[in-house]
């Protein structure tokens, strides 16, 4: 097992996003049911110095009806998407799953129905929507960004951005820099928890079998929290800890980066 501790590392210093506009792409399951997720990701970009905005026509990226095969009723999502965020250079989401959706399969479905202008302008916003994590070391070249948050965590990297988006090991570079905090590594990380959208409804025996799988890698770890890049994985890991009584604690990427020494 590898421990990192990364107590003594230094803050970030300067503003690498000063002069980028962000449209923030909050996503349905965030915007409902984890909102401190959006704070924290609008907290995090501001202080690294860019200026984010919230397009308030924004709606559903169309994922769940678009992998249940509803491709017909999810040509609208995609037209209102583009109407939101057409005209940034930068979207960013805290859900790589969400992120996945956009890039993978919003062009596929333009072409689905036929509409090269809308063809057209998916192709584009394919390209400008991000993680939190490519956005951070890719776009603002950073892995510092001056966050402080002295707990013992276990990072489970998502399926979508593991190997959708190919996030890598960007995660780890940017949980390394966290000043206080204990980085531990999680047993079988590149299995999936279960979840899979309408794969732990429809085969829900063998997503709670997943689930209770990557709940007990968690708990072996013996971190105080297990952090991820999707609160819909969080959501099904935390359940089963929760159930447990294991006192491991689910929390989002974008908390983490978000918190300093001030909080």
């Amino acid at each position: 097992m590898t421990i990192i501790d990364t107590s003594a590392q230094p803050a970030a210093t300067g503003l690498p996003g000063q002069g980028k506009t962000v449209a923030l792409f909050i996503t349905c399951i965030n915007d409902v049911m984890f909102p401190d997720t959006g704070r924290a990701t609008v907290k995090l970009l501001e202080r690294l110095g860019c200026r984010v905005e919230f397009p308030r026509e924004q709606t559903c990226c169309g994922q769940i009806t678009t992998n249940t095969g509803y491709f017909d009723e999810s040509v609208g999502m995609v037209r209102a998407y583009n109407r939101a965020f057409g005209d940034y250079d930068y979207v960013v989401s805290p859900s790589g799953s969400c992120t996945a959706a956009v890039r993978h399969q919003h062009t596929m479905l333009a072409r689905h129905a036929g509409d090269k202008g809308l063809e057209r302008q998916a192709e584009h916003t394919s390209q400008t929507v991000f993680d939190i994590p490519e956005f951070l070391v890719d776009v603002l070249g950073v892995t510092d960004v001056g966050a402080y948050f002295p707990h013992t965590v276990t990072y489970h990297p998502s399926c979508h951005g593991k190997r959708l988006l190919g996030l890598g090991d960007k995660p780890y570079e940017l949980l390394r820099q966290v000043r206080g905090m204990t980085l531990v590594d999680l047993p079988d990380a590149d299995q999936c928890c279960g979840f899979g959208g309408t794969f732990s409804i429809k085969n829900s025996d063998v997503s709670a079998a997943m689930a209770a799988d990557k709940a007990r890698h968690v708990r072996e770890t013996g971190a105080e929290f297990v952090v991820a890049g999707d609160n819909s994985c969080l959501l099904n890991i935390g359940g089963v800890l929760s159930r447990q009584n294991s006192g491991v604690r689910p929390i989002h990427l974008a908390e983490i980066l978000a918190n300093t020494e001030e909080d």
